[in-house]
């Protein structure tokens, strides 16, 4: 993607830069990913076992750019990681997943007045929603 894209985002996300440091023991003792990234997990995984009638006028809608809103990328990258944790309990690791994870967060992402509102899998993204307006805080509140 060209630099010259980046301006088209609904949101650039500017929160703080990752660590550099030694790698986390913890990280390479982690089980391989199944699906090594949220975007091949979307589309070869969630695209499929979570089938809707698309209809922003009744009620459901999806952006086929989903990875240009903020809030799509965070609540898909937490089911996927939720997924990748939750395979591996062969008992009721699925139904955990659904119950907790996807049924909620698909259920805003599909919403019409969610994060994909005014987009249509026919005619694709279209205008972008504004961040919430924000004021600082009094000094010293926290």
């Amino acid at each position: 993607m060209s630099d010259a894209l980046l301006g088209e985002w609904d949101d650039e996300f500017t929160g703080p830069a990752g660590d550099a440091g030694e790698p986390d023991a913890e990280a390479e003792d982690a089980p391989a990913l199944f699906y090594p990234d949220v975007a091949r997990f979307v589309g070869e995984h969630l695209a499929f076992v979570y089938r809707r009638q698309i209809n922003p006028g009744g009620g459901t809608t999806w952006c086929p750019q989903w990875w240009r809103h903020a809030e799509a990328i965070s609540r898909l990258e937490a089911l996927w990681r939720a997924w990748e944790h939750l395979r591996h309990d062969g008992t009721t690791g699925m139904s955990v997943w659904y119950r907790d994870h996807a049924d909620h967060h698909m259920a805003v992402l599909l919403n019409t007045d969610g994060p994909f509102k005014g987009c249509s899998p026919d005619d694709g993204h279209h205008p972008r929603l504004h961040p919430l307006p924000c004021e600082e805080p009094p000094p010293g509140l926290f």
